[in-house]
């Protein structure tokens, strides 16, 4: 596997603990509809969670939720549309974005709620 593939699912498994410790039950993990993925899905109360983690090692050129551009939120709520229709799910839906940067054998972790909203597409 390619060191950016194995930098990304580190993250993704730092930011699926994450939520697990805050709480939050996972219910997929790399959910595929088509050609769109969703990091991670998860119920927060009574809200469906998308969240699309974001990992680094460093933040030397940007912040790693810098990397969630217009087009990957458009994608992102493509993805947990086709989610929410498959599975009918009628409670309401937020977006999260989780971004990490993995340092030697330590991680920053920064967990954004609500990073975007899909009305504004």
């Amino acid at each position: 596997m390619a060191e950016h593939n194995e930098l990304g699912k580190s993250g993704e498994q730092i930011a699926k603990g994450y939520f697990i410790s805050k709480g939050y039950k996972i219910l997929e993990t790399n959910w595929r509809s088509g050609r769109y993925e969703i990091d991670l899905i998860a119920r927060d109360k009574d809200q469906l969670v998308i969240v699309e983690v974001k990992t680094r090692t460093t933040n030397v050129m940007m912040e790693p939720e810098a990397a969630v551009t217009k087009d990957k939120q458009r994608m992102l709520i493509r993805a947990a549309n086709a989610y929410v229709q498959r599975f009918n799910i009628a409670s309401e839906v937020r977006f999260d974005i989780i971004s990490i940067i993995i340092a030697k054998e330590e991680h920053r972790i920064t967990h954004i709620p609500d990073a975007f909203y899909p009305t504004l597409f």
